[in-house]
């Protein structure tokens, strides 16, 4: 066939259902992998107190395990997403499947904290290469009415796992041991690797030049390419977005536990010793990611205003919906890991549940989100994407709502499954299609950065979401069970302290207090204490929740922005 001289690509009918059908068996890898991190993000916090017994950690090591996971994930997401961009996101994909299953199989045999923590640290990584690729591949490869459904199925996946993850780890801490929750992950990610390359499209910037360049489209469609532009690598913006980002997320998930202004504990850190009083570590961390974030945006102006590769083009800001569509991302999460955070530990100090029914507790969101997100596609090209994701943050804030009015100390999981529902149902319309709304307008060879950029922005709301919601639930916690006390016979010195155990616990100390004798009213008042917590920390979610319905009435289809600049 001779070359076209149009730069578009000549369309082969016999060939396209083939296409066609290869390029959703790749959506299916891609939300396969996106379902691994996701699980493996929420897994730990159900397995955590038999990892605690069996490694034998301490308090800070059992906060690393929990955490280098989100705060690696968070930190290279945008150097990540540029790279898929550079260097193919398909090959990025592989990689980073093969970086997590590495990362797993050490977890699975750590013998300590040490190695544990690092071996979460690696996982991160991977997650970190795997999720910016499958964004930016889906809106490379799909559009028109394919666009909404593939964006559907990426967004409940995202949604629906992360409540799955603790009914997975429930499971296997019931069942079998927690090194079964990493174990696991060696023959699903062999699996995935082999399936990627065989049906995942490989797709790439092509430089300066806003398009994609897709294995299934002929190499001679596109101009000729600067392979010195496309293969530049911006060295400073990258170190600069990992420390920055990392350092601001590091300090929103420490924050809690070193106090956010005065030390409340010592911190120790590569045999440095914080000291424990005076001036907490956290706001140092936090002025330091004010600093390099500062100084991010400078490089990359600097960087492109001549004319040099960038690892984070803020031009992408100037577009009104991917603007709009980060912020509301963030606040989502806020609203969704904040609720996963307080609600198991509610049913935990209230009910004494095992993990295991925790989970099954959690279960109706994710139903919702997967059943609301399979439909959210065909809702979608009938109403347009933005009013799906308006209908969502309706009905996510409806049911927190609820939620927050109706919990009292005889709640149990089947008290809380309605408003679960609901929430999952707004959770997986909103989720489904805000990612479509945000990156429609972004050119091509620009999604790896837009995609890590969203995706940073749910990893930072997610922080804020469990530093926010879980500081208003223990705040609310020490002040309601000291009130609840006071009229109590008990001495003022032992109601102190069993209020100052019951927050520090997050509630589970309530569990203890229905064990010792003598201590009945006091069992019954942390219940209630655990109740009105529960509602204040749903209600201030609510009000977050609300903030995000607001920035996404100000969203519109693709390419009408009300005579705002695109770029």
């Amino acid at each position: 066939m001779p070359e076209p001289t149009s730069l578009t690509p000549p369309r082969a009918s016999a060939a396209a259902p083939a296409a066609g059908r290869r390029r959703w068996l790749g959506m299916i890898v891609m939300s396969l992998g996106v379902s691994l991190i996701v699980v493996d993000a929420t897994i730990v916090g159900v397995l955590l107190p038999r990892i605690v017994t069996d490694l034998g950690l301490t308090t800070t090591d059992a906060e690393w395990v929990t955490s280098v996971y989100a705060l690696v994930f968070a930190a290279l997401l945008i150097p990540f997403g540029r790279a898929g961009d550079v260097f193919g996101r398909r090959r990025m994909f592989v990689a980073g499947t093969a970086v997590f299953t590495v990362a797993s199989v050490a977890a699975a045999l750590a013998g300590d904290g040490s190695a544990l923590i690092g071996a979460r640290a690696l996982q991160g990584v991977g997650a970190s290469m795997i999720l910016p690729a499958t964004l930016s591949t889906v809106n490379a490869v799909f559009t028109g009415r394919e666009r909404a459904v593939a964006f559907g199925i990426w967004g409940s996946v995202i949604s629906g796992m992360a409540a799955l993850g603790p009914l997975a780890g429930g499971a296997l801490a019931t069942a079998g041991g927690w090194r079964w929750a990493f174990g696991i992950n060696l023959p699903l990610g062999i699996a995935l690797a082999a399936a990627a390359l065989a049906l995942m499209p490989e797709t790439r910037s092509r430089g300066p030049h806003p398009a994609a360049l897709s294995e299934d489209e002929p190499r001679s469609a596109f101009p000729p390419r600067s392979g010195r532009a496309r293969r530049e690598i911006d060295w400073p913006g990258g170190l600069l977005s990992a420390l920055g980002l990392g350092a601001l997320v590091c300090g929103i998930i420490e924050g809690q536990t070193y106090g956010w202004w005065t030390a409340t504990r010592p911190f120790t850190m590569a045999g440095f010793d914080w000291p424990e009083s005076g001036l907490s570590p956290v706001p140092v961390v936090l002025a330091l990611a004010a600093v390099l974030i500062a100084a991010l945006i400078v490089v990359e102006r600097s960087r492109a205003a001549s004319g040099r590769a960038v690892m984070l083009d803020l031009d992408l800001f100037r577009i009104p919906n991917f603007r709009r569509g980060n912020l509301a991302s963030a606040l989502i999460n806020v609203g969704e890991l904040g609720l996963l955070f307080v609600l198991p530990l509610f049913l935990l100090g209230v009910h004494g549940t095992s993990p295991l029914q925790i989970s099954v507790a959690i279960l109706p969101l994710a139903a919702g989100s997967f059943l609301a997100g399979g439909y959210a596609g065909r809702l979608a090209n009938r109403h347009g994407a933005h009013r799906v994701v308006q209908i969502g943050m309706v009905l996510e804030v409806a049911a927190v709502v609820a939620l927050g009015l109706t919990v009292s100390a005889t709640t149990g999981g089947l008290g809380l499954a309605p408003w679960m529902l609901i929430y999952g149902v707004g959770l997986g319309l909103t989720s489904a299609q805000l990612t479509n709304v945000s990156l429609a307008d972004v050119p091509p060879a620009q999604a790896g950065q837009a995609s890590g950029t969203q995706s940073t922005a749910r990893q930072v709301g997610a922080a804020l979401g469990i530093a926010a919601i879980g500081t208003v639930f223990a705040t609310s916690l020490g002040h309601t069970m000291t009130d609840r006390l006071s009229g109590s016979s008990l001495p003022p010195e032992r109601q102190a302290a069993i209020a100052h155990e019951l927050r520090e616990s997050a509630g589970t100390y309530g569990r203890e207090l229905h064990a010792a004798p003598g201590l009945a009213d006091a069992a019954r008042a942390a219940d209630e204490s655990l109740a009105a917590a529960t509602r204040h920390a749903a209600l201030t979610t609510a009000v977050i929740l609300a903030l995000g319905l607001a920035m996404s009435l100000r969203l519109r289809p693709s390419g009408d922005h009300g005579g705002e600049s695109k770029r």
